[in-house]
Parts: C-alpha cells; sequence; structure tokens
C-alpha cells in the first residue's frame, strides 16, 4: 500500500512538471496567428531590387517575363491581390509553391510583394 503511494505521488510530480514544460514551449495565440496571418513590415519599394529578387527565386516556376510556367502568371498579380496578400502568399506558400519564409527576409518578400501588386 504504502508502495503505491509513492508511485502514485511519482506520476503526479511528472505529470505537473510535463504540464509546466508544455506551458513555456507551446506557441501562444500571438505566434500561431502570426505563423497563420504573417504581418508585411513596412519598406520603401525598390524596384530594381524586387526585380533582381524575382529573377533570383521566381523565374523557375513563374517564367523570365512572369508569364507563367510551372506556376502561374504573374503579370497581372496586382489585379487579383494586393501587396500584404501577396507577402501572406510568398511567407507561407500556397498549393504547390513553397514558403519563402526561410529564404528570403521578411523586408525583401514586401519588396517583391508592392513590385508585384502594381503590375495590374
Amino acid at each position: 500500500m504504502q508502495m503505491q503511494k509513492w508511485i502514485m505521488s511519482g506520476l503526479f510530480f511528472a505529470a505537473c512538471a510535463f504540464a509546466v514544460v508544455l506551458m513555456f514551449t507551446l506557441p501562444g495565440k500571438a505566434e500561431v496567428a502570426e505563423e497563420n496571418k504573417p504581418t508585411m513590415p513596412a519598406v520603401a519599394l525598390e524596384a530594381a531590387s524586387a526585380e533582381a529578387t524575382v529573377k533570383a527565386n521566381c523565374i523557375t516556376c513563374h517564367g523570365d517575363q512572369l508569364q507563367g510556367g510551372v506556376g502561374p502568371s504573374l503579370q497581372q498579380e496586382g489585379g487579383e491581390h494586393d501587396a500584404e496578400e501577396i507577402f501572406t502568399i510568398v511567407t507561407k506558400g500556397r498549393g504547390q509553391m513553397p514558403s519563402f519564409r526561410d529564404k528570403l527576409a521578411p523586408e525583401e518578400i514586401a519588396n517583391v510583394a508592392m513590385w508585384l501588386a502594381e503590375k495590374k
């Protein structure tokens, strides 16, 4: 009987310790919201830089004139999405398009999003 008490106390202590660890390691509501809808940083549009970023990262799928190919045409992307929507798509990825979160800085993605948003 005494042994069962020690085992139960040990299990209770382990469960409490596990709960405390989870409280500090699981993402909070703000982090989950940021992951679902990333916030576009405020940047000034630098068209030459955006075009260079697109040439280095996007033409393989979207074509050298943004005419499309494996991915859709981006020639009139601004008519379909605003800069914030484009920023979210590029950051998170969508469908077969991969996320560029780990490849480009948020400021680079924002610059490209603003540049593409002007294409109507």
